[in-house]
């Protein structure tokens, strides 16, 4: 039998609002995968040692504060770094439209906009991210 996608949701630096996280954590969990989030303030270096640490299969960041050209490449450079380019990375929150083919062009396989529907988010995941062997 085959493990279920883990997915580890991250909240990075020193954005305190969560609710958007929490939201697609729970979307997640009632669709079947299995999740970690971190909590708030997270930093790259942490949310890459809890990936590798937990075994996911791929990293949500949620990110509100403006510091997604930042984050996302950071985290994406790190999990290289550590031999763990293979864990997908996406995410969402309050990113402009324009700055979403550089995070794609780093590494970012998926980015959600405010008002995407859990059930999209959902879908992507089951098409996108397969257990790691």
């Amino acid at each position: 039998m085959e493990r279920k996608v883990r997915i580890l949701i991250a909240k990075p630096g020193l954005d305190g609002h969560d609710r958007g996280a929490k939201v697609i954590a729970r979307g997640f969990r009632d669709a079947g995968f299995e999740v970690i989030y971190t909590g708030l303030h997270q930093t790259p270096e942490q949310i890459v040692a809890a990936a590798i640490q937990e075994d996911v299969d791929g990293i949500g960041l949620s990110i509100l504060s403006g510091a997604h050209d930042y984050i996302f490449p950071e985290v994406i450079k790190l999990l290289k770094e550590k031999g763990a380019e293979d864990i997908v990375v996406f995410g969402g929150g309050i990113i402009p439209e324009e700055d979403i083919p550089a995070l794609k062009q780093s590494g970012a396989k998926a980015i959600f906009i405010p008002g995407t529907p859990i059930e999209e988010a959902v879908k992507w995941v089951r098409e996108n991210i397969k257990p790691r062997k």
